[in-house]
């Protein structure tokens, strides 16, 4: 007998994939001890992209790893796809991480392995893609990214701009909820790092993902639904870009 959804299903299904909520966080212990964010205030709705921006040490990536379930929440509240991160065991965690995707700067590749394999290793954490079907999720999404021929490469044959979309593909396999990327288009030059970002975009909206990102990048500004600016640990400006 089929029941119906539980109300509290329901209302996790209604509530934005990110809401933070007086997030605070120090790093050290004792006379070391140094605050690193402040009340930070943030929700993002389904389906955005929204970039993090701000000076070095504002605290951009420290909330990014804490939303991302790469940290431990100490005080505030995060809620991630409906669930309260603070004070969450750690088998709850790792079943909220299976329902994302990471992309770093340094794309994190392994050497030895092909594009392909790559990819196909980005499906590991996700319980939800049969053993068989695997194989070809991999292959559909880098052909996707314009990769399709480039699937048996190794990463030490890859341009940087293709090393990146390796690894967009990678975090987008599993179909996440949601993508969270530190500095993706960092070691890349000006018009890589757009169409890197830009298709990242179209795929993601086309699943519904939502995606947070970290940048210094002001060249893919114009690609956010939001630019949120950190300074010293503080939300300072959360605002659309002049073009999107």
């Amino acid at each position: 007998m089929q029941t119906a959804p539980s109300i509290a299903r329901l209302r996790a299904q209604d509530e934005p994939p990110i809401v933070v909520s007086g997030l605070n966080h120090w790093f050290g212990e004792g006379d070391a001890r140094k605050q690193a964010l402040f009340d930070v205030d943030l929700v993002v709705a389904s389906g955005q992209l929204v970039m993090l921006m701000g000076a070095s040490g504002s605290g951009k990536t420290t909330l990014l790893t804490l939303i991302g379930c790469l940290r431990e929440v100490q005080d505030g509240s995060v809620r991630l796809l409906g669930r309260e991160l603070r004070g969450a065991s750690a088998d709850r965690l790792v079943e909220s991480r299976r329902r994302l995707g990471f992309i770093f700067q340094a794309h994190n590749l392994h050497d030895s392995l092909t594009a392909h394999q790559n990819v196909r290793m980005g499906l590991d954490v996700h319980e939800g893609v049969p053993e068989s079907r695997r194989d070809d999720a991999a292959a559909h999404v880098l052909a996707l990214l314009g990769l399709g021929d480039r699937a048996t490469y190794l990463p030490a044959n890859l341009s940087g701009g293709q090393k990146q979309r390796v690894a967009i593909a990678r975090a987008l396999v599993g179909n996440p909820d949601v993508i969270f990327a530190d500095e993706p288009t960092a070691a890349l030059d000006k018009d890589s790092g757009y169409d890197v970002v830009a298709l990242l975009k179209r795929l993601a909206r086309a699943r519904g993902t939502t995606i947070l990102m970290v940048t210094h990048d002001n060249r893919i500004l114009g690609l956010a639904d939001r630019i949120v600016t950190l300074q010293d640990g503080r939300i300072v400006r959360d605002e659309k870009p002049a073009t999107s």
